[in-house]
């Protein structure tokens, strides 16, 4: 996989129709959906709770980046790092094209986040993911000191937020961070499962071209030692 899977956004002053869109080997998120929560609020005329609205908001974001995840061939998993109402980085899931096992969505986002705040704490800092973030991720998280997690649908498998394990209310632990989950969780899953439903049935397919080559070269026949071939 040549290029990265993520791209900080500048942090500062500056509106974040100034950014170049999150760029990568499949393509990038489109610009005009880097816009304030706010703005896209009062664009559709919305009159729903800002908290709710702005959640959804930062999820489609984070879809978007799972979007180039799936482009890639990975499994779609999209996040985006977000103070106030400022995009800082977005990431996606890559562990296959970068051989690495821990770039996942969240791990990517995190980094880019630090190396465009010039830190390794994201004090202040929300998290949104499609999908509920697994152990290593959580710590991660806890680690970096992000205020908030948001994420889509749950993960029955390896979900650190209560589906298997919930990491987050241990009260050992010296940062707590607040847990948000099920926004845009039917959208997220979705997602999930239409990826996995094409794997299965490329896999399917390929099987079964195999077969039907067998098959053929096998009705070809083949030269016994005393019998001329052709």
């Amino acid at each position: 996989m040549t290029g990265s899977p993520v791209q900080p956004h500048a942090p500062g002053g500056e509106s974040e129709e100034a950014h170049p869109a999150v760029t990568s080997p499949a393509g990038s998120i489109p610009v005009e959906l880097l816009v304030t929560a706010s703005a896209a609020t009062a664009q559709a005329g919305i009159q729903a709770d800002p908290v709710s609205e702005r959640d959804r908001h930062f999820m489609r974001l984070a879809q978007a980046a799972a979007e180039e995840a799936r482009a890639a061939g990975e499994v779609p998993v999209g996040a985006v790092l977000v103070r106030g109402d400022e995009v800082i980085a977005s990431g996606f899931n890559h562990p296959i094209g970068a051989h690495d096992p821990s770039a996942h969505a969240e791990m990517a986002a995190l980094r880019a986040g630090a190396h465009a705040l010039g830190n390794y704490r994201l004090p202040g800092c929300e998290l949104y993911v499609t999908l509920e973030p697994c152990l290593m991720c959580a710590g991660a998280i806890m680690h970096a000191r992000i205020a908030r997690v948001v994420f889509g649908a749950r993960d029955p498998k390896t979900g650190a937020c209560g589906s298997v394990v919930d990491a987050f209310a241990n009260d050992q632990l010296n940062h707590h961070t607040s847990v948000s989950g099920g926004v845009l969780a039917d959208e997220c899953g979705e997602a999930l499962r239409a990826f996995f439903a094409d794997r299965r049935r490329a896999s399917r397919e390929a099987r079964r071209a195999r077969a039907q080559a067998g098959q053929a070269q096998g009705g070809a026949g083949v030269a016994g030692p005393d019998e001329p071939a052709g």
